[in-house]
């Protein structure tokens, strides 16, 4: 059977998975299971933080719980950054998901320790790990096919069914045990799926070929010990200001969100700003970064709505819906896998759709289509909020209806997106420009942790409604320009 993947991607005898490189069996299976404990962890986040202490939870605000959730999904996606620096330059994308996959576990059985510091000393170990294994992970898979491959979105939407099939399982797991027992056994789950996630990358190893064996522009000798001096002081400096707030009197959850909110906004403006005056890419290297600027904001736009699925929703899915089926109230967390069994379904269809299809509709034509789905989900959910206001509990229809119409935008905008940050990324920052592409899912998520504290002040249907026509409108934009972004991506499709 012939394939699009490099030949030192194949393994011995040619076998394939899906009619894919047998390696991406290696990489969809690591994958799962992370993502199992990411958002088995995340279903029944927020819900514990606002939960009472008699209940076992935070008894953190309703704003301040959104706003945390928001803004550890947003460092999450902003260690991918220096994650895949850290590949690049020092260890490679291999040895970096390794690591990553152990710091995560560790995360996860510290906040599975039953006490009121652990989530918080558990959720940095977990953004630190992640940041270390999501972006370099993907960047293995973009190795294992040519630079402009028909078939390179099709590897990455199965790539993203086993993103989505961990996601799956997970809520029904961590949200029975963190619901109905106890919210620490929950994140105990957490931790034992991320442990089975690091030992199958191990023995997995040997499809990988020579697949991120080595770092793509490591540094070497004065250059290396002045990186990791810079690391050291860099890590200092964040030391002594958490210190400096402490004495202060201000290490506040609140003062931390908006002080993290303002530096993943202010990175992403540096990092883009050193990209296009890097006088090492080329002049057409820099218009393709040019292009990409266009599409990052259009993702932050999408994910500032569609993360609210784990904070907004899931508390509206607490408060405001009848979950009870044949006298048994279910957890509000298992509504949390809608979307992903919506996406394990759909994502075969995306991906004959982008093979079919081919060249014939533009990446810039796909994001502008999941933004307005995006928004109309929005829209819809205004619709639900409407028919609740009065203390009345709707259907959990609503919230599927929902989810259903988020998942057609998703499938039109991330894994493509994903597959375009490779073919568009410079070749000086290949793992890096994956960490760039999470990055847009730290801004939409760091923004959209503030902006979802106006949940509890607006009323429902004015705030769903608000944020959804933003987006439909957004959405008509790209649309407008998309002739434009496509020149720019100069011969990219």
């Amino acid at each position: 059977m012939t394939s699009d993947a490099p030949v030192d991607a194949r393994p011995p005898g040619g076998k394939t998975f899906f009619g894919h490189p047998r390696a991406l069996s290696t990489l969809f299976l690591t994958e799962m299971w992370e993502r199992f404990s990411f958002y088995g962890m995340r279903a029944i986040l927020v819900l514990y933080l606002t939960a009472s202490v008699a209940d076992g939870g935070l008894a953190v605000g309703e704003s301040s719980a959104n706003a945390v959730y928001g803004t550890y999904n947003a460092m999450v996606y902003l260690m991918a950054l220096p994650g895949g620096w850290v590949a690049d330059r020092l260890i490679g994308a291999r040895r970096s998901v390794l690591w990553g996959g152990v710091v995560i576990a560790a995360g996860h059985y510290v906040m599975a320790v039953p006490a009121r510091w652990s989530v918080f000393a558990g959720m940095a170990l977990i953004v630190l790990g992640t940041g270390l294994l999501k972006p370099n992970i993907s960047t293995m898979v973009g190795a294992l096919y040519d630079r402009d491959s028909p078939r390179r979105d099709a590897g990455f939407s199965i790539f993203y069914m086993g993103i989505n099939l961990g996601a799956f399982i997970a809520p029904l797991v961590t949200g029975f045990l963190g619901e109905k027992i106890n919210w620490h056994l929950g994140f105990g789950a957490a931790a034992v799926g991320m442990t089975f996630g690091v030992l199958q990358y191990v023995l997995g190893r040997r499809n990988l070929g020579d697949a991120g064996a080595l770092p793509a522009d490591p540094l070497l000798g004065a250059d290396r010990r002045r990186a990791l001096r810079r690391i050291g002081v860099t890590v200092l400096v964040a030391v002594l200001v958490l210190a400096a707030l402490a004495v202060a009197g201000l290490f506040t959850v609140n003062t931390v969100v908006n002080l993290l909110t303002a530096v993943t906004v202010l990175v992403t403006v540096g990092y883009f700003a050193r990209i296009l005056t890097d006088r090492e890419i080329s002049g057409t290297e820099r218009l393709r970064i040019k292009a990409y600027l266009w599409l990052f904001v259009f993702a932050a736009a999408f994910w500032l709505i569609y993360d609210q699925a784990g904070s907004v929703l899931n508390i509206f899915a607490a408060d405001r819906t009848d979950r009870t089926v044949f006298g048994f109230t279910f957890p509000a967390s298992w509504l949390q896998s809608v979307n992903p069994i919506l996406i394990i379904i759909g994502a075969p269809l995306a991906a004959l759709l982008w093979v079919r299809l081919g060249h014939r509709v533009s990446t810039p034509m796909k994001f502008a289509v999941g933004l307005v789905l995006n928004g109309l989900s929005f829209v819809l959910m205004a619709a639900a909020a409407q028919a609740a206001v009065g203390g009345d509990r709707v259907s959990p229809w609503w919230l599927v209806a929902v989810y259903a119409i988020q998942v057609a935008g998703e499938l039109s905008l991330s894994p493509v997106g994903l597959s375009a940050t490779t073919k568009l990324a410079p070749v000086k920052y290949a793992s890096q420009m994956l960490g760039l592409w999470f990055l847009a899912t730290a801004v939409g998520d760091a923004i959209g942790g503030q902006v979802a504290r106006l949940a509890a002040s607006w009323p429902e249907p004015t705030y769903f409604l608000t944020f959804g026509c933003a987006s439909v409108l957004l959405g008509l934009g790209a649309v407008m320009f998309a002739r434009h972004i496509r020149r720019l991506m100069a011969g990219i499709h």
